[in-house]
């Protein structure tokens, strides 16, 4: 599928799913990143006048928010700003701190802000009428990398069967900003974090194996072993068979 066909497709699969559910519009996190801004474009395609872009920094860095900003001014969107820090801050002085070791304790700390965000989306979503749009992708949503019920948490995943090689080449079709699609993927969730580094290889690998299936046998076990021990974030939760 050629990917202006595929654009299309992806506009009005939003729309039906949007409509059929009885809302009004769709409302999703702005994050200056990739995945985001093209998701971004494609809700304002299917509802022009009924799309939120919410930017929730949290402790972020600033060029998230303009790049942001950058997006939303380049196609029309409105935006609304929530910022999180105090309520982050507040929580983690709030919650038990059970002292695990820093892996563990910035892990935590970084899934408390996806989750954060996600209730912020819901809350804004359930006044408007609109639908959670997530932005995840394919190669993500394989290997469990996203937060469960944070970045996970959505209505909609228009880019769900894309990985990630093909959301950037829908980013080039669409004209996101070129800084955004030449930027190391990253979710911003601590200082000089990116995705390659945490995930512990890059996306061409990962999107290659997936779409043929080749890939080194280190590599195969690393990603199989990965796609095993997030099952548990792709399906509901278990409900005893008695």
């Amino acid at each position: 599928m050629n990917t202006e066909l595929l654009a299309e497709k992806l506009v009005s699969w939003i729309k039906d799913e949007v409509l059929a559910a009885g809302c009004k519009g769709t409302v999703l996190g702005l994050s200056g990143g990739l995945d985001s801004s093209v998701l971004a474009v494609l809700c304002q395609q299917a509802f022009p006048r009924n799309t939120l872009g919410v930017i929730m920094p949290c402790c972020s860095h600033q060029k998230d928010k303009a790049h942001a900003e950058e997006v939303a001014g380049k196609f029309a969107m409105p935006t609304t700003e929530v910022v999180l820090d105090n309520i982050f801050d507040a929580l983690l002085q709030t919650l038990p701190d059970y002292k695990p070791d820093p892996t563990l304790s910035r892990l935590a700390q970084a899934n408390l802000k996806a989750r954060l965000r996600m209730l912020t989306l819901y809350n804004i979503a359930n006044q408007l009428k609109y639908m959670v749009a997530g932005s995840s992708n394919r190669s993500e949503i394989s290997i469990g990398y996203f937060t469960k019920y944070g970045d996970g948490g959505a209505d909609i995943m228009p880019l769900g069967n894309l990985v990630k090689g093909q959301v950037r080449e829908l980013a080039c079709f669409l004209e996101v900003p070129r800084a955004i699609i030449d930027k190391p993927p990253s979710a911003g969730l601590w200082e000089g974090q990116t995705d390659e580094d945490e995930m512990g290889f890059n996306y061409e690998a990962l999107d290659r194996y997936f779409l043929t299936g080749e890939a080194s046998d280190e590599l195969r076990g690393k990603i199989e072993a990965m796609m095993a021990d997030s099952k548990h974030k792709r399906a509901v939760p278990p409900i005893p068979p008695f």
